[in-house]
Parts: structure tokens; C-alpha cells; sequence
């Protein structure tokens, strides 16, 4: 994906945290309480260079996918093959998804809280490499 969007010198690391932990982080990163899904960090290097942190936590995805997500938004989950909003089906799916979004955050992208953030620029890529690394993408 670091190549797809020509970051050659980008380097970014994964994590996967248990929920305790990651509640942890959130209320320490962003000061809000409960559990999240996906928290990235951007580290900029003096030598140009882009270090970048995801910290994804499975037990989130797998809430997700199971349909208990306490999303303020809740998305449509139906089995049509035009929806790019949230409809993912297993948790490796989601896992593959919540590591590029937070790899998109750490290049730079975002998307607007709400509902529109699934009608973002950032969305529809972030989909477009979902698709591409499941079809063994080149």
C-alpha cells in the first residue's frame, strides 16, 4: 500500500492492543472513554522521512463485524455489491481494513466525523486498497 501511494519514505508499523489496553491509549491520545477501533500516529523525521504507529484492536473489529459497534452512525449492512460502506462480513476483512485506514491517517488523509466520512475521498480509496489486497493486488 506504502508504494501504491509512492510514500517510499514512509515506514509504518502495526499493532494489535486487547480492548483494555486500547481503551487505555484512547482516553490517553484523544481523551475520550470507551473502546475504538483503530488509533494511528504520524511521526514526521527530520530527515523527511515518515514514521507511522496503528494501533488496531481485534476485539473492536470483531464487535464491529458482529454488529454491536456503538457507532453514533450506524451503516447499513446489507449484502449488495455496491455498498462501500461498512458491510464486511469476517473479522480478517475488517482487521485488513482498519490497517489501511490507519495507514491513510498517517500519510496524511482524514475524513469527516459523521456520517459523511463513508462518502470521503479518503473512504473510497481506503476501499479501493481494501479490494486490491484482497484480489492479491499488484
Amino acid at each position: 500500500m506504502l508504494a501504491w501511494e509512492r510514500a517510499d519514505g514512509a515506514r509504518v508499523e502495526l499493532t494489535l492492543l486487547g480492548p483494555a489496553a486500547m481503551r487505555r491509549l484512547n482516553r490517553r491520545a484523544t481523551g475520550r472513554r470507551g473502546l475504538t477501533d483503530v488509533i494511528a500516529f504520524a511521526l514526521p523525521q527530520p530527515d523527511g522521512t515518515l514514521l507511522g504507529d496503528v494501533y488496531i484492536c481485534r476485539d473492536a473489529a470483531r464487535r464491529w463485524v458482529d454488529g454491536v459497534s456503538r457507532s453514533p452512525f450506524p451503516v447499513p449492512r446489507t449484502k449488495r455489491p455496491g455498498n462501500v460502506q461498512r458491510a464486511t462480513w469476517n473479522v480478517n476483512e475488517e482487521l485488513v481494513r482498519l490497517a489501511v485506514h490507519g495507514t491513510l491517517h498517517v500519510l496524511g488523509y482524514d475524513h469527516p466525523d459523521g456520517p459523511g466520512r463513508t462518502r470521503s475521498a479518503m473512504w473510497r480509496r481506503q476501499e479501493r486498497y481494501v479490494r486490491r489486497l484482497h484480489s492479491g493486488g499488484a
